[in-house]
């Protein structure tokens, strides 16, 4: 009994320990938040401090282009998202299922691929654009950022795709179904979670990207997200935090609604085996 009293007083230590690092990690959110509402022009000076008002989310709404930017980023968020998620779900079961020779190796070099830093490739890149007239363009940017994020979703579904049984793929081929039922079928749905997951993990990606987004796109109507909260703070005579921190309050919010929407599949998408379909 004194054992078992003793380990429940534990438990309730570490919790409330626990959740003190929760708070003091949600600190920083919460000023933030109270200085987008601020009146005032500092960060340091006036903090959040004075008068709560919206008058900084009506500003970044209605005299900045703001709604350009997020138009920009959803659009390379999820162009980005389908082209990377059409090839890499294909991709990744070939991976899985098939057996060629040299698979090992080719998993291995798209792995040492993807280790290169983004930085390495740019200029390749841009003088790649020039020549070939991406420059400042959606369809440049959605095929630099599919083809990193593709090895990632390869990657990271072929695990969840080698726990599926076989005996499943099997028993369907019993049955008469042919190669593109099958996996629409029965492995697409079997794989839901680990696709629902990859999908707004590049998505995520994608959204918070700066050093591709600022350097291919020229103008500032072109910004996405990222480079246009650099934008807002690049001129050192109109800088205004509280102006700064409505924008990045109001950045962060689509990500948040879509990994609460998705936080089941985050759960089981990478730990859920194929039986449980």
């Amino acid at each position: 009994m004194k054992s078992t009293g003793r380990k429940k007083i534990q438990l309730l230590f570490l919790n409330l320990f626990f959740i003190c690092v929760c708070l003091l990690a949600l600190v920083p959110i919460l000023y933030v938040f109270l200085l987008s509402l601020s009146s005032g022009g500092g960060a340091l000076i006036t903090g959040a401090s004075g008068t709560l008002t919206l008058e900084n989310y009506r500003k970044i709404i209605l005299e900045e282009p703001f709604l350009r930017w997020l138009m920009n980023s959803v659009v390379l968020s999820v162009g980005t998202m389908l082209l990377a998620m059409g090839t890499s779900v294909s991709a990744s079961y070939a991976f899985s299922r098939f057996r060629f020779r040299g698979k090992n190796t080719a998993m291995q070099l798209l792995l040492l691929l993807n280790a290169f830093p983004q930085i390495l490739s740019m200029f390749a890149i841009f003088r790649l654009f020039r020549l070939m007239n991406l420059l400042d363009s959606h369809a440049g940017l959605i095929f630099i950022y599919a083809g990193s994020m593709c090895i990632f979703g390869i990657w990271n579904m072929k695990g969840y795709f080698d726990s599926i049984p076989i005996e499943i793929e099997e028993a369907a081929k019993i049955d008469g179904s042919g190669n593109l039922q099958l996996i629409l079928r029965i492995i697409m749905p079997l794989a839901r979670p680990a696709i629902i997951v990859t999908a707004v993990m590049v998505l995520i990606f994608v959204w918070n990207e700066y050093l591709f987004a600022t350097t291919f796109m020229l103008r500032e109507e072109s910004y996405t997200l990222a480079g246009g909260l650099y934008q807002l703070q690049a001129n050192d005579y109109s800088r205004s935090w509280p102006l700064f921190s409505a924008a990045a309050i109001l950045v962060s919010v689509p990500i948040l609604v879509i990994f609460f929407s998705i936080q089941k599949y985050m759960v089981s998408g990478l730990t859920a085996g194929g039986v449980k379909g």
